[in-house]
């Protein structure tokens, strides 16, 4: 059976840290910052974390 390929789109998106957890970037910070608030701009600037069955298939789908 063929090696599962990466999906590099999404590979390009998300980090898998050491302990095999999901890391992503906040959504809605990419542009249009000027009409969000200061607080908000800040809270968008960290990473998270994805949970559940959603990480589990990021995992899948970068060959992990």
């Amino acid at each position: 059976m063929p090696k599962q390929k990466t999906h590099k789109g999404l590979s390009k998106r998300v980090k898998v840290t050491g302990t095999g957890k999901v890391k992503r970037k906040q959504c809605n910070a990419g542009h249009l910052m000027s009409g969000k608030n200061a607080n908000r701009r800040r809270r968008l600037r960290g990473s998270t974390l994805v949970v559940g069955a959603k990480a589990q298939s990021i995992r899948t789908a970068l060959g992990l």
